[in-house]
C-alpha cells in the first residue's frame, strides 16, 4: 500500500502539539474546552510507545505471543489514571461520528484498537481509565481559496471502552497462527471478495 503521507503529517503535528503541553505539564486547550481533567503523560517511554516499530508490548511465554501496539498519545488524570487517545484524519463534507459508527465497521474497529491499547497498558501495570478519545481532524475541501494552507475541523470523540474481550482473542489468534488451520473468508471482507473474484477470473481465462 502507498503511505498516507498527509495523514502522517497531521499525526506528527498533533503529537508535536501535545508534546508542547507535556513539557509544560499543562492541560491542552482541548482538555479545558471539553472538561477533561488531565495533562499529557510525561513518561520516559512515551516516544518508544509512540514509535510504530516498538510501541508498548506484552509478552506471554505460556501462550506464545508477543503483542504490541503504538499509541498516538497518553494523558494522565490527577489520580494517576491514564487516558489513551488516538489521532485520526479524514476529509468529509459533513462529519457525523454517530452515523459513521452506526454504518461502518472501520469506526467500530477504532474502538477495538483503543481497547487493545488499554489492555496493553494494564498488562504493563498501569492504572487505565475506561474512557478513551479519538482526536479527529476533518480536512475542509470546499474553502474558496487554497493559499497553500489546509484547514481542519477538530472533533474530540469520547469512547467508553471495555477491554475484557482482548486477552481471549489474542490467545485465540496466537493459537490459530501456530496451527495448520485456516479460517474461512468473511463474506463482508472486501479484500477476500476481491481475491476470490480475481481467482475465478484467472481460472476462466486459463480455460479459454
Amino acid at each position: 500500500m502507498l503511505p498516507f503521507t498527509l495523514n502522517i503529517a497531521v499525526d506528527n503535528l498533533c503529537k508535536n502539539e501535545f508534546d508542547h503541553y507535556r513539557k509544560e505539564q499543562k492541560p491542552h486547550p482541548l482538555f479545558i474546552e471539553h472538561g477533561i481533567d488531565a495533562v499529557p503523560f510525561n513518561h520516559p517511554d512515551i516516544d518508544k510507545w509512540r514509535y510504530w516499530k516498538q510501541g508498548i508490548r506484552y509478552i506471554d511465554k505460556d501462550n506464545g505471543f508477543n503483542f504490541f501496539g503504538a499509541v498516538d498519545d497518553v494523558w494522565v488524570k490527577p489520580d494517576g489514571e491514564l487516558i489513551i487517545s488516538d489521532v485520526k484524519a479524514t476529509s468529509k463534507k459533513e462529519f457525523n461520528w454517530e452515523k459513521t459508527y452506526e454504518e461502518y465497521d472501520y469506526a467500530k474497529g477504532y474502538q477495538r484498537q483503543l481497547e487493545m491499547y488499554q489492555w496493553l497498558f494494564r498488562k504493563n501495570g498501569f492504572k487505565v481509565a475506561d474512557e478513551a478519545y479519538l482526536v479527529y481532524y476533518n480536512g475542509l475541501k470546499d474553502e474558496p481559496l487554497f493559499e497553500q494552507s489546509l484547514k481542519f475541523e477538530l472533533h474530540l470523540i469520547r469512547l467508553d471502552c471495555n477491554d475484557a474481550w482482548v486477552e481471549e482473542k489474542v490467545i485465540e489468534a496466537s493459537r490459530l497462527l501456530g496451527s495448520d488451520e485456516f479460517p474461512g473468508a468473511s463474506p463482508t471482507c472486501e479484500n477476500c471478495n476481491y481475491l476470490k473474484k480475481r481467482w475465478k477470473l484467472s481460472q476462466n481465462i486459463k480455460m479459454k
